[in-house]
């Protein structure tokens, strides 16, 4: 289905929540490109393969891990410190408090999206063929009897750096960045939700991939879904996207300042994607991101960028995010 905009592509998905019918979507960062499906269509369908925790269409059998070599090419640093300069003079000027500079990396491996799909362990996997895969760690929001939750992620450390929890918990500029995000967040939930409050704040989760494992902080924020959107799937995210996590605060004028600075096109990258079963709704923030453009594939990753932040500190996490989960 076609959609000629993101309201027809939102009000659409209103039609189907509150029909009760189960399907998968996912929405571009611009909100200009749009994937729905009915989950009993995407059953067998080879050519969309998800992996969530709500609805799976992957064949569950266990597999030896085989490494992943993906084989980044070097993100030149030069290139990085100069949009890295652009934006930190926004935010010095007061245009920005914290903004989620991205960037993509062309990858040398013989490896197709598929076989790194099947080896990658996450909370949540998406496969679009030949277009994107994304096996994320990162829930965006769940909808659930009403309730409503977000669990914004900032913030990313090497665990096998000595007392690394304890580095990142403590750090000035991550507790600012962390806080920010959060603010945001329950500000933007405040829109579709009451009695919104943060109910577990900066957790710690640990990820593992082939070369090492990262620690990772997210807070868990929720709330009662306003009667006006209650069933209505597409009004909520119509309010809440672009994600703040990955945009930054404040969001309009903090987009603006991305989309001015960075030199490639999101595209899914940054987006979300979501199940919703029927009665309940599970999504995911388009995070930890293959694309395959003209037979290429690009990973794309991202840093957070704040008045405290270090230069080399913010390169180094975003190559740290160029790896493959494999539990």
């Amino acid at each position: 289905m076609n959609f000629n905009t993101a309201k027809e592509f939102y009000e659409y998905l209103d039609v189907l929540s509150l029909s009760k019918t189960p399907f998968f979507f996912s929405i571009d960062f611009n909100q200009e490109k749009f994937i729905v499906k009915k989950l009993d269509e995407i059953t067998n369908d080879e050519s969309i393969r998800i992996d969530f925790p709500a609805f799976s269409n992957t064949k569950s059998q266990e597999k030896k891990s085989i490494k992943v070599d993906l084989k980044p090419k070097q993100l030149d640093y030069n290139t990085f410190l100069e949009q890295y300069k652009k934006v930190h003079k926004e935010i010095t000027q007061g245009n920005s408090y914290l903004l989620n500079l991205s960037f993509e990396v062309p990858l040398d491996t013989k490896d197709s999206l598929r076989f790194i799909f099947s080896q990658a362990k996450a909370k949540y996997k998406i496969l679009v063929d030949n277009q994107f895969l994304c096996f994320s760690p990162e829930t965006f929001i769940k909808i659930k009897q009403n309730k409503i939750h977000t669990f914004p992620m900032k913030g990313t450390i090497d665990a096998s750096i000595p007392n690394a929890k304890e580095l990142i918990l403590e750090n000035e500029k991550e507790k600012c960045e962390h806080y920010t995000i959060v603010d945001l967040l329950r500000n933007d939930i405040s829109q579709v939700a009451s009695n919104v409050e943060v109910k577990k704040f900066r957790y710690i989760d640990k990820i593992k991939s082939n070369n090492k494992e990262l620690l990772q902080v997210s807070s868990d924020i929720q709330g009662d879904i306003k009667e006006e959107f209650q069933g209505k799937i597409g009004s909520v995210l119509e309010k809440l996207l672009p994600a703040g996590s990955v945009t930054g605060a404040p969001k309009k004028k903090t987009v603006e300042i991305i989309k001015n600075t960075e030199t490639h096109n999101r595209n899914f990258y940054t987006g979300i994607a979501g199940v919703f079963d029927g009665e309940d709704l599970d999504t995911c923030v388009l995070i930890r991101y293959i694309e395959k453009r003209d037979n290429k594939l690009y990973y794309k990753t991202g840093a957070g960028i704040h008045l405290l932040s270090n230069p080399k500190e913010e390169y180094e996490e975003l190559l740290n995010k160029i790896y493959v989960p494999i539990h």
